[in-house]
């Protein structure tokens, strides 16, 4: 049997090529131990790899097929003539990135990959090079034809998050909290953190209101949405508790009391894993039928060049595709 016959199949892109994410790649994939964990298939052209690892001062080994310790370069003479400038949003920038992730999903419809790992992406480049949608969750879910309930999940060692809404603005919050919206999330986080290995995950929900709505004085989503979209979460058999102060859950998540947290907005739960473990934080693109992972921070145009961006939660990111990626490509071969 060939040695990486069953090892997952990774898809990797540079990210926004105006930020730190070449740099980050290429000093990931510099390290043989890191494409010794799965088939890598870079997606760029080789004079952007290149000039990425110089810069980084690495050499990335490149083989023409899968085989430990190489990444494969699928390189298809795209990049544009003219060189995008750096540490700047720019249309150039936005369609570029958007070029190679399609790329990737394309890998991904064929059924070539398992997971796709990019990083770090400026959303307002994004916008300007042709994206549509809210958020990049949104737009992998339409090129991938996914209509099933997704949700940005970020994640620490040990501790994940889910939100029941995200790229919106605060005023559109509260109509989005329903008993639907909070079972669905339920749901996704339960699934994706069984799919990472816990046999049954301890899951708490946040309340949107201030001290838990204090029994309807602050407001009554609490009552009439989020305790009910937690109770039929658990006659479906999945340990969830709440509606808990989000000023405090994750004291507890951070003891050690629970696996995940679902919050009710993005702020609500970003700004607390940043500070838990900004160095570590990865995003999940969650639902959708394939692993979508990148480093939870930006694109960092202020240290561009200086080769001083933090590689861990790149690190991260890639270990996580690797072990939900592991999964699904032994669930192919089973069949």
């Amino acid at each position: 049997m060939n040695t990486t016959e069953l090892l997952p199949r990774i898809a990797v892109t540079l990210g926004d090529p105006a930020g730190v994410g070449p740099e980050l790649a290429v000093r990931l994939l510099a390290r043989p131990e890191t494409t010794r964990m799965a088939e890598v298939y870079i997606l760029a052209d080789a004079a952007e790899v290149e000039a990425a690892a110089q810069a980084a001062g690495v050499v990335v080994p490149l083989s023409a097929a899968p085989r430990p310790g190489y990444a494969v370069l699928l390189d298809d003479a795209s990049a544009p003539a003219e060189a995008i400038p750096v540490q700047q949003v720019s249309q150039a920038a936005g369609e570029r990135t958007l070029h190679q992730l399609k790329r990737a999903v394309a890998l991904a419809n064929a059924g070539e990959v398992e997971a796709i790992l990019f990083t770090p992406l400026n959303k307002t480049s994004l916008k300007l090079g042709g994206m549509n949608e809210e958020d990049e969750l949104r737009w992998f879910a339409r090129e991938l034809d996914y209509e099933g309930t997704t949700s940005e999940l970020n994640v620490l060692p040990g501790l994940w998050t889910a939100r029941v809404t995200s790229h919106i603005p605060v005023s559109e919050i509260a109509e989005r909290i329903t008993v639907g919206n909070v079972l669905n999330t339920i749901r996704l986080l339960h699934s994706v953190l069984v799919d990472s290995g816990l046999e049954s995950p301890r899951i708490a929900v946040c309340a949107l209101n201030p001290h838990a709505g204090e029994n309807g004085n602050f407001g009554r989503e609490e009552i009439d949405q989020i305790a009910p979209g937690i109770a039929a979460a658990r006659e479906d058999g999945m340990d969830a508790s709440g509606p808990f102060p989000s000023d405090t859950v994750f004291l507890a998540a951070k003891r050690g009391d629970f696996d995940g947290v679902v919050t009710m907005y993005h702020d609500q739960g970003q700004i607390a894993m940043k500070l838990i473990g900004f160095d570590r934080g990865v995003t999940i693109q969650g639902g959708l039928p394939i692993v979508i992972a990148t480093p939870a921070h930006g694109t960092a145009f202020d240290i561009v060049g200086k080769n001083a961006a933090n590689l861990g939660a790149t690190e991260h990111a890639f270990e996580l595709a690797v072990k939900v990626g592991s999964r699904i490509r032994a669930a192919k071969a089973a069949v």
